[in-house]
């Protein structure tokens, strides 16, 4: 089956969430990295992404409208040795420190489960890049919106193709209560010849009322060297 492509993926979907891509450029030089969130409510879109020493953190825009910051202030990307964990909750910390303790990405979210926030149980989910550009993504969620049960579900590419990526996202349709992502990561396609020009492409894709913020990361996979472009509504 051929991928699909990242921007008509997104652009067909007014709400899905949270979401994170990772794979390789068009020229195989550079993995690729992005995450994006919207939100539906003041609290949830009154966010920004700023940059911090080892990543990026979620802080509020206009402290004075803040009301609960459990779930939606959180360092999303964060260095753990040469490695890059991105996720959309307080995990990023989770699996960071298991992995600078000598643990692995799956004893990291064994220990953790999909948000505590009823009807919608928001799943986590989570990604892993290595130096070498393999990765590793993760869904935590309930069983069909019953909290009795938690699901875990872990995927690892060792070589990924030029100009693909897998997306995987919180939600799978914009209803109520929210259901959450079904099947494997989507495998998306994209030509996108540096950060700043991806980042431009899921913006414009992502729906104008409910999108928040942006990040987009190309490692160059010889060097190293980082590429990083980060995109909020409130400027």
């Amino acid at each position: 089956m051929n991928p699909i492509d990242l921007r008509d993926y997104l652009s067909q979907r007014p709400y899905p969430g949270r979401g994170i891509l990772l794979g390789r450029c068009a020229r195989n030089t550079n993995a690729v990295i992005a995450y994006f969130i919207m939100g539906r409510s003041e609290n949830s879109r009154n966010r920004i992404f700023e940059p911090t020493q080892d990543g990026i953190r979620t802080r509020a825009y206009d402290e004075s409208k803040l009301t609960d910051p459990s779930l939606i202030l959180y360092h999303p990307v964060r260095m753990a040795g040469r490695g890059i964990v991105v996720t959309n909750g307080d995990q990023t910390d989770t699996i960071r420190d298991c992995l600078l303790r000598g643990g692995t990405f799956h004893e990291a979210l064994r220990t953790r489960c999909f948000e505590p926030d009823p009807p919608n149980y928001t799943p986590r989910i989570s990604g892993l890049l290595a130096p070498d550009g393999s990765f590793k993504l993760s869904i935590l969620k309930s069983a069909d919106g019953n909290p009795d049960c938690n699901l875990r579900f872990f995927y690892e590419y060792d070589a990924p193709l030029a100009g693909e990526g897998r997306l995987i996202h919180t939600y799978q349709d914009n209803a109520d209560p929210l259901p959450s992502f079904e099947g494997e990561p989507r495998r998306v396609a994209f030509t996108a010849p540096d950060a700043q020009s991806l980042a431009d492409q899921i913006w414009d894709s992502l729906h104008q009322e409910n999108k928040i913020s942006l990040y987009v990361c190309y490692r160059d996979l010889s060097s190293g060297q980082m590429d990083t472009v980060i995109l909020n509504k409130h400027q």
